[in-house]
C-alpha cells in the first residue's frame, strides 16, 4: 500500500455567490419534494423523469463497463487529491474499464482526464443546479440530470466498481448508498474502494469502532471497503472483485443501431 498522500494543502473553496446561496433559494427547485400537488402535474414530472432515464439509457448504452469516480469538485489540478484521481483515472483506463464521474470539476475532472490522457473513455453524469455545474471538459459524452436520484441510477446501472476520493455531502452520500446496496443485497457485490487513506481512516475507525460496536452493522460490511493510496492496487483490486462478482469478461460493447438514432462519440468511432 502506498505511502499517504499529504493534505496539508486546503481545499480549493466554490465561488462566493454559490457557497453563501441560502438553502432557501436551492430548496425553490425542489418542488416535486413538497407534498401532493395536481394530479397533472404529478403525471408530467412522472413523464419527465422517464423521459430523463431513457436519455441517460441511451447515451451510456455503449459506455462499456464502467467505473464511477466520486469525491469533491473543490479541489483544484495540482492538489494531491486532484493528482491522485487523476492517476486513479488514467489506471482504471489501463485495466479497461470506461471512467464515469458526477462530470464536474476537480475529483470528478481530474478521473476523467486521467482517462483521457490514457487513451480511455470517459463519460459523466452531471447535475443540473441551481447555480449551474458544468461539464468538465474532459468528457467523450455526458449525460445531464436535474434529479440526484436519476444520476445515481445511472451511476450504479453501468458501473461494476466505486471508488471514493476526499469529498463532502455528496460524496458521503454515493458512497454510502453503494455500501448499502451491496449489504441489503439490490445490487451484486460491487468493489467499493476508498483513496486518500489519511482523510478517511477516522471514518473507517468510526464505522468499526462506532457503529459495528454498537451492532448497527456487521464487521463484514466494512470489511468490504478497500483503502489504499495506489492507483494500480486499486484498479487491479476492482478488475479482480467485479471479475469474480459479475463475471466480467472484457469484449466489443453493443453496436448503435442507425434506425435509432443511434450515435457513437467521435473518439469512440476511431
Amino acid at each position: 500500500m502506498g505511502e499517504p498522500i499529504p493534505t496539508s494543502n486546503g481545499p480549493t473553496p466554490g465561488p462566493a455567490d454559490e457557497l453563501a446561496a441560502p438553502i432557501e433559494a436551492r430548496a425553490a427547485e425542489a418542488t416535486a419534494l413538497r407534498g401532493p400537488r395536481a394530479r397533472g402535474t404529478e403525471l408530467r414530472w412522472v413523464l419527465g423523469v422517464a423521459a430523463e432515464f431513457l436519455r441517460g439509457f441511451r447515451k451510456l448504452h455503449f459506455g462499456g463497463p464502467c467505473v464511477t469516480v466520486l469525491g469533491s469538485a473543490r479541489f483544484a489540478a495540482g492538489h494531491p487529491h486532484y493528482e491522485l484521481a487523476r492517476a486513479a483515472g488514467a489506471a482504471l483506463s489501463r485495466a479497461g474499464f470506461t471512467v464515469m464521474t458526477g462530470g464536474g470539476p476537480g475529483i470528478m475532472e481530474a478521473a476523467n482526464r486521467g482517462a483521457r490522457e490514457a487513451g480511455g473513455r470517459s463519460i459523466g453524469c452531471n447535475i443540473e443546479l441551481p447555480l449551474e455545474q458544468h461539464p468538465n471538459p474532459y468528457l467523450d459524452t455526458f449525460v445531464s440530470c436535474r434529479h440526484f436520484f436519476v444520476r445515481k441510477v445511472l451511476l450504479a446501472k453501468y458501473s461494476y466498481g466505486f471508488v471514493g476520493l476526499p469529498g463532502g455531502f455528496g460524496t458521503l452520500d454515493e458512497i454510502f448508498e453503494a455500501a448499502t446496496l451491496i449489504q441489503t443485497g439490490k445490487t451484486g457485490p460491487f468493489p467499493l474502494v476508498l483513496m486518500g487513506t489519511e482523510y478517511w481512516r477516522p471514518l473507517l475507525a468510526f464505522l468499526r469502532q462506532g457503529m459495528v460496536a454498537a451492532g448497527t452493522i456487521d464487521a463484514g460490511d466494512v470489511d468490504r471497503i478497500f483503502l489504499t493510496d495506489d492507483p494500480e492496487e486499486a484498479a487491479t483490486h476492482v478488475r479482480r472483485v467485479a471479475s469474480e462478482s459479475f463475471g466480467l469478461r472484457f469484449g466489443p460493447p453493443p453496436r448503435p443501431r442507425w434506425w435509432l438514432f443511434e450515435r457513437l462519440p467521435a473518439r469512440w468511432r476511431r
